[in-house]
């Protein structure tokens, strides 16, 4: 498979891809990478031409999804660029739960098809698991690799009673289904959602959001 732009469906990310579950998700391979440092790619992108830019980080895409849509219309391009960095945590494409389903499985797909397009250019890629309701589990742990480390992001997804409520249980069956022995999370880490889990010895790896680190630098210590 050629990357051509006529290429509308992106075939050429599947080369040599095995695939998961009834929509055939590609299959992330397992890393044992740990990330130290995870930057948004539109943060790291902006920053590319600066002389002292760190690329011992892990690149992410929790963000909105329109600082990173480009990735997925001409991932060519970028790849030289996300080849600079320690690794990848795979692209978090939007799950509403007022999405229809379709689309919420065709998010899915997008970023394991990424995930496994980096692999194959030689990117460590840490497989992020994005869920909805109950409606998305019959297929977003598909592709993700079990008993290995995954990537989740509660920024803006646990601040109202019903998001946090949808989280939790997607939490405990990813847990259930995928038995990781590291959660990396992109976000706040409050015990309630995680502390059991830490009790199970599962190690929780928590990175506070750029927006988290931009409020922080700027209060005023009296």
């Amino acid at each position: 498979m050629s990357e051509k732009r006529n290429d509308i469906f992106h075939a050429f990310l599947l080369k040599n891809a095995n695939y998961d579950g009834i929509f055939e998700i590609p299959i992330i391979k397992p890393t044992n990478s740990i990330p130290t440092k995870v930057i948004p790619f539109s943060k790291a992108y902006t920053a590319r031409k600066q002389k002292n830019i760190d690329y011992d980080m892990f690149i992410s895409f929790y963000e909105h999804d329109d600082k990173f849509e480009r990735v997925w219309n001409r991932p060519d391009i970028y790849l030289p660029f996300l080849q600079k960095f320690k690794g990848v945590i795979s692209p978090d494409f939007s799950l509403y739960r007022n999405m229809p389903l379709i689309m919420q499985g065709w998010n899915t797909y997008r970023g394991k098809a990424l995930a496994h397009y980096f692999q194959e250019n030689g990117i460590i890629v840490i497989p992020n698991v994005r869920f909805g309701d109950e409606r998305t589990f019959d297929f977003c742990f598909d592709g993700v690799p079990k008993n290995s480390i995954v990537s989740v992001g509660t920024h803006g997804c646990i601040k109202q009673k019903l998001d946090k409520y949808y989280f939790k249980i997607g939490l405990e069956q990813l847990v259930n289904v995928l038995s990781p022995h590291t959660i990396v999370v992109y976000g706040s880490a409050p015990d309630e959602l995680f502390l059991k889990y830490k009790q199970q010895g599962i190690h929780i790896l928590q990175f506070h959001s750029s927006t988290s680190q931009y409020h922080d630098s700027k209060k005023v210590v009296i």
